[in-house]
């Protein structure tokens, strides 16, 4: 979807001739001159001693190189810019001969180091968060399946009817359901499907462009920050998590994550009104299929093994109707349904039924292209008539939909369970809930073909995102090895003694803000938590909170920082804006920004206040 004021025929010529926004590198000359450099330290060591400092430089290089070369025009993959680095830096790490590994090695040998290392589930945990980042991608799989269900449209339009078509209160009450979720089945997850939900009723109401963006902007915030008031909100906080265990338990969660998710949640609701305060939906003028969106919507997963809204559709057939898709996605914008849109754009009947039977199913078409026809005309007995045939479709698809989310609703039984059971004893492995979940919910859709291959397609694609992560996992595992987080856990006792507690930790908040909106908060969240080693309970907590505000905030002020803002960032560019640029989503979304760092510096300066006293 597009500006009013530009067409997309025009639109597409013009940027068929500029020159590319992005430019891609070969990833596999960038991973052969990282091999090349490998060596060429190998052979150097053999000479010079190669200093501890170097590995750390190329650990900070690797980082900043995902946020140089993903936000400009010359780019480099990011699966190949880390897996290209981590040759280089274990190459550098294999000279260093004082880091603990090498003393294992050298008191018991390569294959008591490999043996515990590479072959059991707590030498990977340790080198990669194998335990993470298997629970993430359960939790992807299971959390893919639940949508299949289309429940968050089916509450989405509940609300919407009862709050009498005003987009204002039923949007607040959609983010506070995706806040809590985001705590429970991770913000990850829940990103994409929230953002659909919110396009969909924005576009029913016919609201303007920039509000449609700022929504789906101020989707990553909802699942970003409100999620940390568990430890499976967000795959950072299982990384904080798992690096200062057990000094955080589900309780610090509770106790520290809940003010920042409910402050953040004030501040998002608060932005959202002044946004959205004006845009309302005539329910009595709704067309069918818009009436029935969560049925509609499992009706094309089923039969097409996708789905789609009408503006996504008109787009991908745009070479069938030329200069007409541009009068249809206008007056999509305008809030008329797809069927009358059409119509008056002088779409050919023959066209319409095609896009109608992409849109909905082949059976269909005939009595959609109809019922669009009588209505156009005025005929509401005749379009009343022709729309039975859809109703009793729907029906009988709404059951089965309606099955299927009192399945994917149980499999949430085995989930909590197995949570339950790895917060009584830690020695269970945390990745076996999310599996529990999905084996539990996949029988809801299993039997539906293309839906099922459409919920793996979409967890496979979604935790793509995370493969980039495992060599800077390691990367940062050797640099522990080598002993360079003694040097930030010393940084922080000296600064605890010089500015006092509070001072300290807001410096974390703030230096995790900026370093997770230039880099990722996955990598913040590991390297940052390493340096609170040695600390007391209390202050450990205090600045694991300081933290987890910082990169949770962070994550969300850029396009790079977060999965979210790369899932949010990318659909703007695909289906609102191809201009949008890095800079205007810093812009848009830094007055909220701005907003929630105020809320969460007065709580962290009243958390070190209490802690002077109790």
């Amino acid at each position: 979807m597009l500006p009013n004021t530009t067409s997309l025929s025009a639109l597409q010529k013009e940027v068929d001739k500029a020159e590319p926004a992005v430019v891609m590198l070969s990833g596999r000359q960038f991973v052969a001159a990282c091999a090349a450099a490998a060596v060429a330290i190998q052979l150097a060591g053999r000479v010079v001693l190669v200093p501890t400092w170097l590995v750390a430089a190329e650990v900070l290089l690797t980082i900043l190189g995902l946020f140089v070369f993903g936000s400009f025009k010359f780019q480099i993959h990011k699966n190949a810019l880390t897996y290209g680095m981590l040759l280089v830096i274990v190459s550098t790490f294999s000279q260093l001969p004082t880091s603990t590994w090498h003393t294992e090695i050298v008191q018991s040998g390569w294959g008591a180091w490999g043996h515990h290392h590479l072959l059991t589930f707590g030498g990977l945990d340790d080198l990669v968060h194998a335990d993470t980042m298997l629970f993430i991608l359960g939790l992807t799989l299971f959390v893919s399946v639940i949508a299949q269900t289309r429940l968050l449209e089916g509450i989405t339009f509940f609300l919407l009817r009862r709050n009498g078509g005003i987009i204002l209160p039923t949007i607040v009450s959609v983010t506070a359901i995706v806040a809590i979720a985001s705590g429970v089945l991770g913000g990850v997850s829940m990103i994409g499907l929230t953002i659909r939900t919110f396009v969909i009723i924005l576009m029913l109401a016919a609201a303007p462009l920039d509000s449609i963006r700022y929504a789906v902007m101020v989707c990553t915030a909802v699942t970003t920050i409100c999620g940390v008031w568990t430890a499976y909100g967000e795959p950072p906080n299982l990384i904080m998590k798992a690096n200062l265990y057990p000094h955080l338990g589900n309780a610090f969660f509770l106790y520290y994550g809940l003010p920042v998710a409910l402050a953040s949640f004030l501040a998002i609701a608060w932005q959202l009104k002044r946004r959205l305060g004006g845009p309302r939906i005539v329910l009595d003028e709704l067309d069918v299929l818009d009436a029935n969106a969560a049925d509609v919507r499992f009706l094309q997963a089923s039969r097409h093994g996708d789905t789609m809204t009408p503006v996504e559709l008109i787009e991908g057939h745009a070479s069938d109707l030329g200069e007409q898709a541009d009068r249809v996605v206008e007056r999509l914008r305008l809030g008329e349904s797809l069927g009358i849109a059409m119509i008056r754009a002088d779409v050919s009947e023959p066209t319409r039924r095609m896009l109608l039977a992409h849109y909905v199913s082949d059976e269909l078409a005939d009595s959609l292209d109809r019922h669009y026809v009588y209505a156009q005309e005025g005929l509401d007995e005749l379009a009343f008539r022709a729309e039975l045939a859809v109703d009793e479709v729907l029906a009988v698809t709404g059951k089965v939909r309606r099955r299927a989310q009192k399945i994917g609703a149980a499999a949430l039984i085995p989930f909590f369970a197995m949570l339950i059971l790895h917060a009584i004893n830690n020695d269970v492995p945390l990745f076996l809930a999310s599996f529990a979940g999905f084996i539990a919910a996949l029988p809801g859709i299993a039997g539906i073909t293309q839906m099922r291959q459409l919920a793996l397609r979409e967890a496979r694609q979604e935790y793509a995102e995370y493969y980039f992560l495992f060599p800077l996992f390691l990367a940062i595992t050797l640099l522990t090895s080598a002993g360079v987080f003694d040097l930030m856990q010393g940084l922080v006792v000296t600064g605890i003694a010089a500015l006092g507690r509070a001072h300290v930790a807001f410096a974390q908040f703030l230096g995790s803000t900026f370093l997770s909106a230039i880099l990722d908060n996955n990598i913040v969240a590991d390297f940052a938590s390493r340096g609170l080693h040695g600390l007391d309970n209390t202050l450990t907590q205090f600045f694991a909170m300081a933290q987890i505000a910082g990169y949770a905030l962070g994550g969300c002020w850029t396009h790079i920082g977060c999965a979210q803002s790369v899932v949010a960032f990318a659909f703007i560019q695909r289906d609102l804006d191809v201009r949008f640029t890095p800079v205007q989503w810093i812009k848009e979304i830094t007055p909220v920004v701005l907003q929630i760092m105020g809320l969460l510096a007065i709580i962290i300066y009243a958390e070190g206040f209490l802690l002077r006293w109790f």
